[in-house]
């Protein structure tokens, strides 16, 4: 793979690639569904970043040894059904949910996003966006929650630029759930002033009740390199692959 280039960071720190070349390189599996088309991006991101992909087919019954997932975004199973109503079904879902119970981090990238909410790993359904209209564009999102694992490298009211490309990147959520995943602090990443798809509330991101399993619609592994308008998505897996390298390094 191609090595990635990263801008400088705030305060005078290295780029994130270069302080992540000389650590211990953490192994984050990358789940492959039929159709997937984002997957390779999500490597060659993490790659940059300073980890291990692996890229693991959707008909493993088991994962290896990794200190995170990442479902990947594309078109599972070419979005026929509803979307990720299928890849949930996949053997690998098994393992990832597994993992998942087990405290182990699970980060949904669009569809990937939309397979975690089919399979009940997150909360909310993902419908069609209000427009009806596939949208692929660069869009503003705020940070809410700083203190959950993907975000620890933003602050809380921070200003991300990450880019979406989805026809069904809608959250919903009834009343009564939405009212809990408000008062849970369950909502983590909103969209800021451009809400591209009618999600309800202006929801972008959420994660489970544990912190553990996250879920975005924007894609952050195409906001990793200057020379792609942003480098925002970087701090969301870089902060990803610091955790699994924590995990790497702690004792047995």
């Amino acid at each position: 793979m191609t090595e990635t280039r990263f801008e400088e960071r705030p305060r005078g720190q290295s780029p994130p690639g270069l302080q992540a070349a000389s650590q211990a390189k953490p192994r984050v599996a990358v789940i492959v569904f039929p159709g997937s088309n984002d997957d390779r991006d999500a490597a060659l991101a993490l790659e940059g970043l300073g980890a291990d992909p692996v890229l693991v087919w959707h008909a493993e019954q088991q994962l290896p040894e990794v200190g995170a997932v990442i479902l990947p975004g594309g078109f599972s199973y070419g979005d026929y059904l509803r979307a990720g109503a299928i890849a949930r079904f996949s053997p690998a879902m098994g393992a990832v949910a597994d993992f998942a119970a087990d405290g182990g981090l699970v980060l949904g990238i669009c569809n990937g996003f939309q397979v975690l909410c089919e399979a009940g790993l997150l909360p909310g359904a993902l419908r069609p966006n209000e427009s009806l209209s596939f949208v692929c564009r660069d869009i503003p999102l705020r940070v809410d929650r700083a203190d959950v694992p993907f975000l620890a490298e933003c602050e809380v009211g921070q200003r991300l630029t990450i880019p979406v490309k989805h026809g069904e990147g809608c959250f919903f959520a009834d009343p009564d759930l939405l009212a809990q995943l408000e008062e849970s602090g369950q909502v983590v990443l909103r969209y800021d002033g451009d809400n591209p798809n009618g999600s309800i509330d202006d929801i972008a991101g959420v994660v489970n009740s544990e912190g553990n399993v996250m879920g975005l619609m924007p894609h952050p592994e195409h906001a990793v390199d200057p020379l792609l308008g942003s480098t925002d998505g970087a701090l969301i897996l870089q902060a990803l692959v610091e955790r699994a390298r924590e995990q790497l390094l702690a004792p047995a």
